[in-house]
């Protein structure tokens, strides 16, 4: 019971810690499978002047690319914006891994962060995903840097050694992410991402196999195409098997039943093998996610256990004597850096525009009512699909031809990407 308390108090002091600071995929590092590029929404910072954002000061140097369209976003959070197309889909990813995975209480076994500061260190960003120093994805001209230690995220994954740190083995990282891009129908500097991560201990990932007590997670063996050179062929399967089952129930429970899927062999940075998945919706491939199991040297650096100056703070706060802890309590995560883990990543604005016939996605930061209204709905799996503004009413009067259209169109473009 003492180390349940424990193990509580250091993920809040954790959690409290990382709100408090405000502190993917490819060859080029494209996080979770989206592309990097120029934009003219940066601009350069003024070395020796200071930038205030969400309640912290930031140093400008040779490296600040921040420009105030950017940090105009900062802070809109439409994912948690009630009725929001993004938050629609956010709400059914939740609703979906609260219901269908459940921990030995009752309680949902994924815990979910949508409130994690879009401020991050470089460290997060890159190094604690094993990303090298001289790795093109940090190139001043595909990010957006507060200074040379802090950066607007790039992606949600910037947050996960913090959170297998804190004790966490399932959950869920929604948030907003900042990537230099050009603008287009398709692409934005801003866009929205929702992660997963789930660990297994042997026991977990073997129970329910037959002979499974003589099955081995880890060995040393070679690194293939097929698997990392920690892991035994057996556990590989097996979550790599778990992983693909989860996300093929996640999309069945976001489009329907039915669904023809196809998985891609790919590369990213902090998993192997990755994949990506591609789902066959109205007589196309549309790829939807990234995902793959994580690398054990990332798993085994973010379980490593809190220090004891941290671990003495938290008995502290819960009045236990030193003395009287337990030799296992110094290390925050018991057994941790044993286990195995897969994670995955999707586009919140590629789901939502694939299901509700989405034609921009400059659309999503539109505060224009005539395209809210749509979304105000009474169940978040009532289907729906947008009208564009031939549609819909201005006043008593309707855009009834493409020159109104057309007007109509390019001043909401315009209110979003100038």
């Amino acid at each position: 019971m003492v180390c349940a308390v424990l193990s509580r108090v250091a993920r809040a002091h954790i959690c409290l810690v990382m709100r408090a600071s405000h502190v993917c995929r490819g060859h080029q590092h494209r996080a979770w499978g989206s592309r990097s590029a120029t934009s003219d929404f940066a601009a350069p910072g003024a070395p020796g002047s200071v930038l205030e954002l969400l309640g912290k000061s930031y140093p400008q140097d040779h490296h600040s690319n921040l420009s105030q369209k950017v940090l105009s976003k900062v802070g809109r959070n439409l994912y948690n914006q009630q009725h929001h197309p993004l938050w629609l889909i956010k709400e059914r990813v939740k609703q979906h891994f609260y219901k269908q995975y459940v921990g030995r209480f009752g309680t949902p076994l994924f815990s979910v962060y949508d409130d994690l500061s879009p401020v991050v260190t470089t460290w997060q960003n890159f190094d604690s995903l094993l990303i090298p120093a001289d790795h093109p994805s940090r190139k001043k001209g595909d990010n957006y840097y507060l200074n040379q230690t802090h950066m607007l995220r790039a992606h949600t994954s910037a947050h996960q050694w913090d959170l297998l740190h804190a004790g966490l083995d399932a959950f869920l990282v929604v948030g907003d992410v900042y990537r230099r891009d050009q603008i287009d129908s398709q692409h934005y500097p801003v866009f929205h991402q929702l992660e997963g991560v789930r660990l297994f201990s042997r026991h977990e990932l073997f129970a329910g196999i037959k002979d499974g007590e003589s099955l081995q997670v880890f060995e040393h063996g070679s690194r293939s195409a097929h698997k990392q050179e920690t892991h035994s062929m057996e556990a590989m399967k097996l979550i790599e098997f778990d992983l693909k089952q989860t996300l093929t129930r996640l999309v069945a429970h976001l489009f329907g039943d039915g669904l023809e899927i196809r998985w891609v062999d790919c590369y990213f940075p902090f998993t192997h093998p990755s994949f990506e998945m591609e789902i066959h919706f109205q007589g196309e491939w549309l790829e939807v996610l990234g995902c793959g199991v994580m690398e054990q040297q990332l798993v085994n650096s973010g379980c490593t256990g809190a220090s004891s100056l941290q671990v003495s703070s938290w008995l502290l706060l819960v009045g236990m004597p030193l003395s009287l802890c337990p030799r296992g309590i110094w290390y925050m995560s018991p057994g941790a850096q044993d286990r195995i883990g897969w994670a995955f990543g999707l586009g919140l604005e590629r789901l939502a525009m694939i299901l509700y016939d989405i034609p921009d996605i400059r659309l999503f930061w539109s505060e224009d009512e005539r395209f809210l209204k749509q979304f105000r709905l009474s169940d978040i799996n009532q289907k729906v699909k947008f009208q564009n503004a031939l549609r819909f009413g201005v006043g008593k009067r309707k855009l009834a031809d493409s020159r109104l259209y057309n007007q109509y169109w390019h001043r909401v473009m315009k209110e979003v990407a100038t």
